[in-house]
């Protein structure tokens, strides 16, 4: 099961990263070359994906996924304006805060890390799951310790508890 998930996954990202390169969609040496490269980057990972890999293989976690694609862009579309503000005005209050996070699993950590890091102005610096918070450098700190993630956050930890389960 492991194989087939990390398989999949590489051959999509194969699929992602060369369409259109030669004119079409794919030609037939570039869906060869990405069975090949696929085969190679699943057996050699096999091991690293984890227990549940067939989580990776569920439809419904994809739709998840896409449907989450629109609540990050806007969030970094918010963080961007956001950070232009603040370098226009000059008004910038750097600092590293303890985000405190309701998560279960890596899964859900990485999500919540990720999306945090994807959004300007501000870094995940460290998870702690045995504190239950995140560490994140901040452009615009308000309070180094917020009482709710949603402060930095916004909707994005809800959607990691989801997609990451």
């Amino acid at each position: 099961m492991r194989f087939i998930a990390a398989f999949l996954w590489s051959f999509v990202l194969w699929l992602v990263l060369t369409a259109g390169s030669s004119g079409m969609l794919w030609s037939t040496q570039e869906l060869a070359a990405g069975v090949i490269f696929s085969v190679i980057v699943a057996f050699t990972t096999r091991t690293v994906i984890g227990e549940k890999a067939d989580r990776f293989l569920n439809p419904l976690k994809w739709v998840g996924f896409l449907a989450y694609i629109p609540v990050l862009f806007w969030g970094m579309t918010k963080a961007n304006l956001d950070v232009a503000y603040r370098v226009i005005t000059g008004r910038i209050k750097p600092g590293i805060v303890r985000v405190p996070v309701e998560l279960k699993n890596d899964a859900q950590y990485t999500i919540l890390s990720n999306s945090i890091t994807l959004t300007p102005g501000t870094l995940t610096i460290d998870a702690c799951p045995d504190e239950g918070a995140l560490y994140v450098h901040w452009i615009n700190v308000t309070e180094p310790e917020p009482e709710d993630s949603t402060v930095i956050a916004g909707p994005f930890e809800k959607w990691a508890r989801r997609l990451g389960k």
